[in-house]
């Protein structure tokens, strides 16, 4: 599985964006493989990743990507937000977590 963090440029809000589910899914001693990378906006396709995570400014970019991969995140901080969505995913995949 594959979840790719989104941005306008790729570089500054995505990759922390990344790392904060790379460190979520560690914290949840989520076992299974699951790759985090990220990206800009312009260049995703939708079979680039199986979950897509970005701002909801982008998400009238996000168009030509499949509605039901993009994960909105109304806050990029708010470690609450990310934890509950990712977890939802996990729970949906049936992949076990803490």
């Amino acid at each position: 599985m594959k979840f790719e963090a989104l941005c306008q440029s790729g570089l500054g809000s995505s990759f922390m964006v990344q790392m904060n589910i790379q460190n979520l899914l560690q914290q949840e001693n989520v076992q299974e493989d699951i790759k985090v990378d990220h990206s800009d906006i312009g260049s995703a396709t939708g079979d680039q990743a199986d979950y897509f995570f970005l701002d909801p400014t982008l998400k009238t970019s996000a168009g030509s990507l499949p509605q039901e991969k993009i994960v909105i995140l109304n806050s990029l901080v708010d470690a609450d937000e990310l934890k509950e969505k990712v977890n939802a995913i996990l729970d949906k995949e049936g992949i076990a977590h803490d």
